[in-house]
């Protein structure tokens, strides 16, 4: 996933909280989310999907975030959200399409 950082924002690298898993690193000035090469949690992956999407949605520190169908896939599919899974239409996901996906399908 990239995120897209607000002109607010220069740098932000690092684990967002406990229990994601997932951190982010910054490679030749763009941020992209990491896998922990610890213990991720099944729903771990999307949770800081979801929680990068609210953070957008209030734009201080991220933008907006970019995830592509397969990543977003892999990441429902962690977190046993099948349903929602199989009704991934798009090749690329912004912040506003992540929660609107889970407003949808209750997640």
């Amino acid at each position: 996933m990239e995120i897209i950082l607000s002109n607010h924002c220069k740098s932000l690298t690092g684990s967002l909280g406990q229990g994601f898993g997932y951190f982010i690193v910054n490679r030749k000035g763009r941020f992209y989310s990491v896998r922990s090469k610890h213990s991720v949690p099944p729903d771990g992956h999307w949770r800081f999907i979801t929680t990068c999407a609210g953070l957008a949605q209030y734009g201080l520190h991220i933008a907006d975030i970019r995830v592509s169908r397969e990543e977003l896939k892999q990441a429902l599919y962690e977190a046993h959200c099948f349903i929602a899974m199989q009704n991934l239409r798009k090749d690329l996901y912004d912040a506003r399409d992540i929660l609107n996906l889970k407003t949808t399908f209750s997640l």
